[in-house]
């Protein structure tokens, strides 16, 4: 009889740490699979950047005219309640984002944007630590762009931009920027 029971609680105690490695397992792929969404979004922007960019050389446009048409800018972006997505690539959940107002947003882009202007923090670095745009491991960078492919207020704000000049706050649907203009 003991035998008896010390093998069924021996087999119990192995089924529930099976359980317990499945759940570890199961959730491992999930953060993969988020993290594989993040990675492809990435790597699809860019892509569409490269499309855009050799679909103007095909229509006949030298490389002087598409250059005027064409900007360079880095960001930083604070995605916030309102933002049109809820996750980034450092809160796929979106758990500190749903959290944060706009208002917050804000103040946080002011103080960076102010350690930026003071010469206390490099515009890349700060980019690298706190957006939330995928860009952030590059620094921020975007790579060039031209008319029609970014955002509205974003196009905008970064067309009157003079090359190292950095915006103001500039609002839209993924969130607040800031902005510097890098060719």
């Amino acid at each position: 009889l003991s035998l008896s029971l010390s093998l069924s609680l021996s087999l119990s105690l192995r089924r529930g740490e099976t359980r317990k490695t499945e759940k570890i397992d199961s959730d491992r792929k999930k953060r993969k699979e988020v993290s594989s969404i993040d990675r492809d979004r990435g790597e699809e922007r860019e892509k569409h950047h490269r499309h855009n960019h050799l679909q103007q050389k095909k229509k006949g446009k030298s490389s002087a005219m598409a250059s005027k048409q064409q900007v360079r800018a880095s960001h930083i972006l604070i995605k916030h309640q309102g933002s049109r997505r809820k996750a980034s690539w450092k809160d796929p959940e979106g758990r500190v984002i749903m959290n944060t107002t706009k208002e917050s947003a804000i103040a946080q882009l002011k103080s960076l944007r102010e350690d930026i202007l003071s010469g206390k923090a490099k515009f890349d670095e700060v980019a690298s630590r706190y957006s939330d745009c995928s860009s952030a491991k590059r620094g921020g960078d975007l790579g060039p762009f031209g008319p029609g492919q970014m955002q509205k207020p974003f196009e905008e704000a970064t067309f009157a931009l003079k090359v190292g000049e950095i915006s103001d706050i500039v609002e839209t649907d993924s969130g607040v920027h800031i902005i510097m203009r890098t060719g």
